[in-house]
């Protein structure tokens, strides 16, 4: 997979106080202080309770299941896909079943944070190719569920290095001010937006930027189908990027973003929805004139650092998915 192509595929954090021995025993707070994110330990007893019942939800289309899983972007777009799978179902469509997760060699990223929420990464290998997906893992305070809120794939040559300290743990990069980022990560979002929008240096040319925008150009020129864009900047508190330092300096660092396409059709050209998929989304009426199209996009970059002469902003893998359709 690689840049130029688009993926289509569809534990506790340690307790709210961690005792430390030192000459003596002295107790800190997660809102704080600096402490992991989690332990390993429970970080690989969060995965396997994931896949586990991410297989389950999978193959009952079962959206409630996966709402105790999964949050953020990878929520959003699979809750979305297991209920129009379900409704196409009950409808007598013919939807031919998800294949079920076969995880493994999994290493996981477990960072030093202060505050909420927190995050930890954990690496796998999803299939026979070499790819390495990566699953972030977010909780929004100490009494929260830990939920899948990233996926990303990522090719053997595109895999970073991510320095690590005397314990093991990685480095985590601030959302804000003081990311030392060409872009922090808290802005992606909104500069992604303002990319596509708009043009501009802040992320390298590739198939989602400077391409992108050209295929928009041209789709919007089709006789007789008027197509119009909108995006917006994806906002905590349900969408959460998060980044880790990488060897050489910079950041891989995940995020989300929203993306509308309206289709309005000339009198003549009445649309005819084929997909069962889409069919079960469309709320309204059959389209008599326009259908507006809703999705959400996560998505892994490589981020240079503010200093850096580099070409900007790298899309390293994009994932996104249909969550509502509208008739007019």
């Amino acid at each position: 997979m690689k840049r130029a192509r688009n993926s289509a595929m569809a534990l506790s954090a340690g307790a709210v106080a961690l005792a430390v021995t030192l000459s003596g025993c002295m107790t800190v707070h997660g809102e704080t202080a600096v402490v992991p994110a989690t332990s390993e330990k429970e970080a690989r007893k969060v995965f396997r309770e994931f896949t586990a019942k991410s297989n389950r939800a999978n193959s009952r289309l079962d959206t409630r299941l996966n709402a105790t899983i999964e949050g953020g972007a990878l929520g959003a777009i699979n809750q979305a896909a297991l209920k129009t799978r379900k409704g196409a179902k009950e409808n007598g469509e013919k939807i031919p079943p998800i294949p079920p997760l076969k995880l493994r060699d999994t290493r996981f990223l477990i960072p030093k944070q202060a505050g909420w929420p927190k995050f930890f990464v954990a690496d796998t290998r999803g299939d026979d190719t070499g790819n390495r997906w990566f699953y972030v893992f977010q909780r929004e305070s100490v009494d929260a569920r830990w939920k899948a809120s990233y996926l990303s794939v990522l090719e053997p040559d595109e895999l970073p290095t991510f320095p690590k300290d005397s314990d093991g743990h990685v480095k985590a990069v601030p959302s804000g001010g003081g990311s030392g980022l060409s872009v922090a990560p808290g802005a992606l979002s909104r500069e992604y937006v303002r990319t596509l929008r708009d043009g501009g240096d802040r992320f390298a040319d590739g198939p989602h930027t400077d391409k992108r925008r050209t295929q928009r150009e041209r789709s919007e020129k089709r006789p007789g189908l008027r197509t119009e864009f909108a995006d917006s900047a994806a906002r905590p508190p349900q969408f959460v990027p998060a980044g880790l330092r990488v060897k050489g300096g910079g950041a891989l660092v995940f995020f989300a973003s929203h993306h509308h396409t309206k289709q309005t059709f000339h009198k003549d050209y009445a649309p005819k929805i084929k997909d069962p998929l889409v069919r079960e989304m469309l709320s309204g009426e059959t389209p008599k004139k326009a259908v507006t199209y809703a999705r959400v996009s996560q998505q892994a970059v490589s981020v240079p650092e503010a200093d850096s002469a580099g070409d900007g902003v790298v899309f390293l893998n994009r994932i996104d998915g249909m969550t509502s359709a509208k008739a007019d």
